[in-house]
Order: structure tokens, then C-alpha cells, then sequence
């Protein structure tokens, strides 16, 4: 009779116990998918499912590693790449550049001396573009690690902002 045989992953058991804790508690249900994978992204400081944690939950789900690779790819508070410790997030919406979205990403830039896509040399800030997190009554508006910071249309509000992630 052949054993069975239990796949391995490069991941510490303290963190197979964790994501292990996030799936028990969606009862291993896998329509749950977009929630489970927003806490497991929370467990790493990076804001980001690494790949070998990608094909852990979807092995422990029974689905093929394709989908949550998809669902990383399309939901923009998803990433399978690492990011800063503040991930800022702009909205480019139709709304929010009527709101003045690209002024406030120009003086995120700025400020930051950084563009979309990189990361501060301290690795505070990482500057990301989104299509819509539904603050559009809000704009100019970003989002870090899921809270919206909203009305941000002064120099003096955004620097107060930054300033204040410390």
C-alpha cells in the first residue's frame, strides 16, 4: 500500500499554523477566497502573498494555484509582490481625477521621491495606482492597508498624513 504522500511547501510551520487558523475560520471555503486572502496577506509585513503561501492556501483549499494567482492579479488590495510598510494607494476613477486625483499624485511623488510602482529607500512607502476603492464623495482620497484617508487637497494634509505613518 503507498503512503500518502503530504506535499511540501518552503514555509515555516508557525506560519502554516497561521494561514491554517485564517482557513479554518472560512470553514476551508474557498467562494470565501478574496476575504481569506486579504488576512493571509496581513500576516506578512510586506502586505503580499508570497508564492509559496499562494500555492499553500490553494492546496489546502483544493483549488488550482491559477485562481488565487488571478484573484491576486485582479483585486487591487491583493498583491503577490512585496510592498512597503504603508502601501499608498491613488485612485485613477474618472470621479476621483475630476476631484483632483492627479494633483494629489503628483505631490505624493514629490514628497516621497518616488513613482508609481517603487518603493521609499527606507521602505516606509510604496506609491500604487488604483482604479476605484469607493471613496469617489471623499477624493482626493488614498487608501493604506485598507483605510481611506480622504479630503487630502493641501500640501500641509498630505505631509500631515505621511508624517503621521510612522
Amino acid at each position: 500500500m503507498l503512503s500518502e504522500q503530504k506535499p511540501k511547501y518552503p514555509l515555516p510551520a508557525d506560519l502554516q499554523a497561521k494561514i491554517d487558523l485564517v482557513l479554518e475560520s472560512h470553514d476551508y471555503d474557498f467562494t470565501q477566497i478574496v476575504g481569506i486572502l486579504l488576512e493571509v496577506q496581513d500576516l506578512d509585513e510586506m502586505h503580499y502573498v508570497p508564492e509559496p503561501v499562494a500555492y499553500y492556501v490553494a492546496n489546502r483549499l483544493n483549488m488550482p494555484v491559477t485562481n488565487v494567482f488571478d484573484i491576486l492579479n485582479f483585486y487591487s488590495e491583493l498583491s503577490s509582490t512585496p510592498r512597503a510598510k504603508y502601501p499608498i494607494q491613488v485612485c485613477t476613477s474618472i470621479a476621483c481625477h475630476v476631484n483632483d486625483s492627479d494633483g494629489l499624485a503628483a505631490k505624493l511623488k514629490e514628497l516621497l521621491n518616488i513613482d508609481f510602482g517603487e518603493t521609499t529607500y527606507d521602505g516606509r512607502f510604496t506609491l500604487e495606482k488604483v482604479t476605484c476603492f469607493g471613496a469617489c464623495d471623499r477624493a482626493p482620497a488614498v487608501r493604506i492597508n485598507g483605510h481611506v484617508y480622504d479630503h487630502l487637497d493641501t500640501t500641509e494634509k498630505i505631509r500631515a498624513l505621511l508624517d503621521s505613518l510612522k
